[in-house]
Formats: C-alpha cells, structure tokens, sequence
C-alpha cells in the first residue's frame, strides 16, 4: 500500500456489520430511544449503556425482533433471575412474542429469554444474534463463566449489549463488554489507550493523549446516556422525583473483654461490628417498616440479618440464594404483582434488572462498602417511572464507622466522574446517531529557515520529499519505538503504533526515503537500545532485539552495514527508573535465572553503496591519534547520560515521558568523524533540535523535521540561538536565554 492507505489503515476503525436500511420502529419507542435503536441495527453489534428506566427493555426487545426479522433467524436474550418473566410483560405490552426458555429444547422461532446460569443447555452457534441484558453483571462473575459467555458467541454476528451507565472508572467493565462484542480484547483496550502507574497490576489511567481518541472509540460501539437531554432531547417525563436518604445509627457494644465501643478500622472489626449489633438494627428497621402499609424492600447484608428480619415483619418473604431458581423468580415477581407487601434480600441476588416503581421506600439492615452494590439496589426504585419520592433508610451502628461515609463519597465521586464522561462524549456520540462526520484533527506543516538551518514541521515521511536526491552528507537521529498515545494522538506519529510490526511497516517509509537522500558512499547513524518484553504485551519477560530488527531493515532498503558501538549506561540507574525484574537485587537472591545485566545504548551506522565523491579527510590537528583511539573503541564509557538540550517548556501536560534529547557527545562524535565542515546534516526526528544545534556548533549545514508543535517550537528557538552562537560552545544559558526573557515579560 502507499503512505497514504497505511496512514488510514493505522486509524483505528470499527466496521458496521449489522442492518443498513431504514426500518419501521414501534410507536411505543421514544424519539432518542428509536434513534439508539437505528444505530445499534447498523452496527450489528453494540453497547447501550442507558440509565435505569430510560428504556433499556424496550430498546433491546426491539433491537431484537428486527434482527430475527431480517435474518429469519432466532435471538437469544441473557438476563439476571427473574427478570426474564418480566421481559415477557414488557414484550407482550408492545406486541412481541419472547420465548421463556430453561434449554435447546424450548427454543421458539423469533425472540427467546433465559437467565445467564442457564447458558450451558443452550447451543449458542444456532442463534442469529445474542442480548446480554444487564450486561455488567458480567464482572459479578468469575472469570471462566465470563470467558465462557464472550466465547461462547464469538462467531455471532448480532450482539447487544444493555446495562445501566457504567462505572466511570471501571475499565475492567468496559474491557469485557468491548471483548464481548468482538471490538477489541480486553487487554488490547488496555495496552493501546492505557498505562500502569505503580506496582499495582489491578491499577491502570488512561493516558493523557488517549483520552481524546478513547472515547472517541468507546462511542464507535457504545452509546451513553443518563437522560434523553444527554443526546439533546427533552427530558420531560424523566425527571426523577426526590430521593431522600436516612441515616439511623445503633449503639454499640463492647467487644467481650472490653470496657467501651470501639470503631471499627479493618474489614475484620467491621464485620464484627455488624454481627454484634444485628438485633438492634433488625429491631429498628422492624419498626420502621412495621409503622406503615406501603411495599418496602429490605436489603442484608448477612444471612442471620435476613432471617431475623424476615421473623420480625408479618408477611415478609426472604428471597435467598439457597431458594431454587423457580422459587426466586416467583417470589421477586410476586413482589413486583404487589401479591408481597415486604421483600428481603440481598443485592447480590434481587439488584440487577428489576423494575420496582411501585415501591418507594427501602431499608439496608446491612450494608457493603461496595457503591456500585448500593446503587442498583437503589435504582430498582428510584428511577424514571418513579411517581412518589423515595425513602431509603441506612441502618448501621456506631462501632461500624464511616460506611455510609464512604458510600456517599463514593457517590459523589461517580455522578461527577459520570457527568464528565457524557459531556466528552456527547459530541461524539450525537455524529453517531445523527451520521455527521467526525472532524479529524489539523495536520499542520510549516518551514523555518536560517543562515544555515532548514526545520520543516510535519510528518518526516511527508516532509522529506521536500529533499532534493543525493543532497544529505550525514544524518543522525533517534527512531521512536511503538508506544501509544506517549507523545501524541497522532497516526502520522510514528511511534504511535497499534504493534511492533505496524511501527516497522511505518518505519519503512523513511527509510528507503533516506537512501534517495543520501550521498554515495556516505553514513547514517541511529541511536538505539534493544526493548525489555514483558508478559502483559508479549507474553513473556525477556528482550527484543530492535536493533538487529532496524539493521535488517536498513540492509534490505539497500544499506550497508557499517559499523556500531556500543554506548555504557548504569544498571543501578537503570533499575531504580525501571524497576525491571531482572536487575532487582532480591531476583538475584531468589532465582538468578531471571537476572540479567542492563542494557545498553547503540549508535549504529549503516553506509549507501557507492563511491564517495566528498571524501570526509581529517587532518592530525583536527583529528589526534589518541582522539581516534578513543572514537575507535567499540564501547564507549564515558558519554554522560545528562549530557542534553534542556527541553523545559517543550514538555506537554499529557506527554507521558520524558523528552530523551540525544547525548550531545554522541552527536558530536559522529559529526566530527562522519561529516565536514560544509556538509548538510539530516535529522528526520528533530524532537527539540539537538542534531541540528551541535550540526550548527560543528560548522554544518542542518535540516530537521519534526511533527510535535510544542518540539517543533523549541527546536527553531534552539536553533536561532545556536546561529547567534557563531560556532562558541553551546550553554544552557544561550539555549534559554529566549525563555528567561519571556519569563521576565510574563
């Protein structure tokens, strides 16, 4: 392919496999949910995050008749206990037939339901398409049934997705419903928008540059809403009404032993806590519930909680999870026929996907630290549809500390964390729906030129087409390496590569541009170092040989290969930035079989075929015989790792590194022994200019191109500075003399 293919093939693309032509929604559909409904029929597999009661149900039961409909084919939705009988309502209130199946056998041409424990009676290959209703139910899961409902219908063409607006920072959530529908694997989601800060593996922030193009992406696949105003419809009819929040708080007894109450700091103490203090807050919730006639839903924590609370209360039925699947599906629906006045349960069991408007009042006799375990329990009352305003009642005691606290903090956090979510996607999301399209952000060039400097700005593939034929006399420059979103979002970077091969392919391009560039007979040199693997990214710990990869490839654009040396760097530096498992003392003292030395730098050479018509001639006052003996040495070990250009304001906020400016003295080196006075110098990668400043400084001619702005910037400032220079050695004073002035006008 041309560069212009690849580059379109390095975006990251999310095809539309489901229907193309307009179809006849059902009346019964609101305006922004028949919408949403369009645009997950086009895609053919796809994601509703919708928040509780703005219609998932109906959405997807649509969403799933017309699939049967134009593939003649059977459709198979996947929902939480006892919320299948209560899709079959919704169904049959809007005229369509849905199946309640318990295995194969049952299976009725059209729309069919069944619970997620039931998958395994089911042939998942003889469905046209899959719904997971409640989908991030998911995580609730242990990984080898999660792994087996996303295998399960990896073939599937049509999927949905549904589930109430996720965690705004549970990736892991967005990572298996990613993977469920076939976009990207949960482990490629977190290595290409992704990085770890710390130790911890659970851990993970999006970096700087992804954020952006990372909801861009989720909204590829994914459409999110808390309110029909979110997609920029009316939200009449959905405003909630109040929810008001009790807090009743029981005195605490001392711990056998003990003369006072103390709180509770560990999950052990709190857990303690709760089992000492059970009567007195089952007595108070029997209070309260018992005061009054209106449906209340009790919530426990502990099955002792749910037992005696069930006692104290005349009527209430206790559904637990020793009940059989039957017996949980009559009595959760009984409570939804108004047949049972008092539910008791636990989230875990009755908090996923049941619809509860008829109830308006709630007690937690016991209750987690787990916010998103509060939330939907909440959210089977309080939610659109809702007519009364909601009561919840949080019963806890003194010795259990700041439970409630915690949640509310917790809360808070998430409603600001969610709202900021949807605002940065609205945008996005509204060109999905609505078919606009998507704006790509400016790709700008420029020039910039001196007495002996030229600093083009834009994409070095690009930009060195600007460069006449066997012009260059020397280049020198560091390549990047594939590492998302670490300096920029741009596919024109790089190194921002979905993969090593994809970064080698993109590599390619420059390279057979600087053989049509450089002289006969004549050098380039590339700064490298061999890439640490790791077991995240490749499945094992151990090295690649990127060196050996770039000299393979500069041989089979037609280099010869030259010469290299090799560059000394500090192991105990090294491992103190790194924290690599293999130069970790204790690896040593625990299994030397993984330890191993650092890894140093290269500057290796490679050489166009070709007699050389400018021969680069040294004389011995320019050149001494010890000067050559140390030049000559295949390892250097005296190059001082923080020998650089300062790059102070060329560093942006979301950069994810480090600008890593090329030690000075290896670019001296190389000009000093590989070029002339007069020659023209090419850095491809200019980053802030330090091949061109120490080019400008040897007497040289200096072309450089460079795509980052805030680089290109300094890089000209750099520049202009080292002409003022006439030739003196550089200081960082001459090098940000500009910025102090800047400064001292700010």
């Amino acid at each position: 392919m041309n560069y212009k293919e690849f580059l379109k093939n390095k975006e990251i693309e999310i095809i539309n496999t489901g229907i193309v032509k307009e179809v006849d929604l059902g009346a019964h559909l609101f305006d922004y949910q028949k919408d949403i409904v369009r645009w997950a029929l086009k895609k053919g597999r796809a994601a509703i995050f919708s928040g509780c009661g703005t219609g998932k149900t109906a959405m997807q039961i649509e969403w799933a008749n017309h699939v049967s409909n134009h593939t003649g084919g059977n459709i198979l939705i996947l929902a939480p206990l006892a919320v299948n009988l209560q899709t079959v309502a919704e169904g049959e209130k809007f005229g369509i037939k849905i199946n309640h199946a318990r295995d194969q056998s049952q299976i009725q041409p059209g729309v069919n339901i069944t619970n997620y424990e039931m998958l395994h009676h089911f042939d998942p290959t003889l469905f046209a398409g899959v719904v997971l209703d409640e989908s991030s139910i998911l995580k609730s899961y242990t990984s080898k049934t999660r792994d087996l409902i996303i295998e399960s219908f990896q073939r599937t063409q049509f999927k949905l997705a549904c589930t109430a607006t996720p965690s705004p920072n549970d990736f892991m959530e967005l990572g298996n419903h990613s993977e469920f529908l076939g976009v990207m694997t949960r482990v490629e989601m977190l290595a290409t928008f992704f990085v770890h800060d710390g130790g911890e593996t659970s851990k993970w922030r999006l970096k700087g540059h992804a954020e952006k193009d990372f909801w861009a992406w989720i909204c590829k696949w994914a459409v999110t809403i808390d309110k029909p105003s979110d997609l920029g419809y009316s939200d009449d009819g959905f405003i909630l009404p109040a929810l008001t929040t009790h807090e009743h708080i029981v005195d605490s007894k001392a711990a056998d032993g003990a003369l006072f109450a103390f709180q509770a700091n560990t999950l052990q103490e709190r857990q303690q806590a709760r089992k000492s203090s059970i009567d007195d807050r089952v007595q108070m919730c029997a209070d309260i519930v018992n005061a009054t006639n209106e449906p209340f839903l009790i919530w426990c924590n502990l099955n002792e909680e749910a037992d005696k609370i069930t006692a104290a209360i005349p009527g209430a039925v206790n559904v637990q999870g020793s009940d059989s699947s039957e017996k949980k599906e009559r009595n959760l629906m009984a409570f939804t026929n108004g047949e049972i006045r008092v539910l008791v349960s636990k989230p875990s069991i009755a908090g996923f996907g049941m619809n509860w408007q008829h109830c308006a009042k709630m007690a937690f006799v016991g209750l987690s630290d787990s916010f998103e375990q509060y939330y939907q329990a909440v959210r089977r009352c309080w939610r659109f549809g809702q007519t009364k305003p909601v009561d919840v009642f949080v019963i806890t005691s003194e010795a259990e500390g700041a439970v409630v606290k915690n949640i509310k903090d917790k809360e808070e956090k998430a409603e600001k964390m969610s709202r900021k979510i949807i605002e940065n996607m609205k945008d996005e999301m509204n060109k999905e729906l609505h078919g606009t399209v998507n704006e790509k952000d400016e790709y700008k060039t420029g020039v910039v030129k001196g007495d002996k400097f030229t600093l083009y700005q834009g994409d070095c593939v690009d930009q060195i087409r600007n460069i006449p034929d066997n012009s260059i006399g020397y280049s020198i420059f560091s390549p990047p390496f594939s590492s998302l979103y670490t300096y920029s979002n741009s596919t024109r970077d790089m190194g921002n590569s979905k993969s090593d091969g994809e970064f080698m392919t993109h590599f390619k391009f420059l390279v057979d541009e600087l053989f049509r560039v450089l002289q006969d007979g004549r050098l380039i040199s590339f700064h490298c170092m061999n890439l640490p693997t790791s077991k995240q990214n490749h499945g094992y710990i151990g090295i690649r040989d990127f060196r050996g990869e770039l000299i393979k490839m500069f041989q089979d654009a037609g280099f010869i290969y030259h010469s290299e040396v090799v560059i000394w760097k500090d192991p105990v530096i090294a491992m103190q930035r790194t924290k690599a498992l293999g130069l970790l003392y204790k690896q040593l003292k625990k299994d030397s079989a993984m330890s191993r030395q650092g890894i140093p730098d290269y500057l290796v050479t490679m050489r166009k075929p070709g007699e050389n018509q400018n021969p680069v001639s040294h004389t011995p006052d320019d050149f001494a015989v010890d000067l050559w003996q140390q030049y000559a040495s295949p390892v250097w070990m005296d190059i001082n790792p923080s020998d650089t250009l300062q790059y102070r304001s060329a560093r942006e906020h979301n950069d994810e590194r480090h600008i890593c400016p090329l030690q000075l003295e290896v670019i001296r080196r190389g000009l000093k022994l590989w070029s002339k006075p007069g020659d023209t110098v090419l850095t491809p990668f200019a980053g802030i200019g330090s091949e061109l400043v120490m080019s400008l400084d040897e007497g040289r001619k200096a072309v450089g191109i460079e795509l980052k702005q805030s680089y290109y910037n300094q890089a000209v400032k750099n520049c202009q500075n080292a002409e003022k220079s006439s030739g003196k050695t550089i200081s960082i004073f001459d090098l940000l003399g500009d910025l102090e002035e800047e400064y001292a006008h700010a």
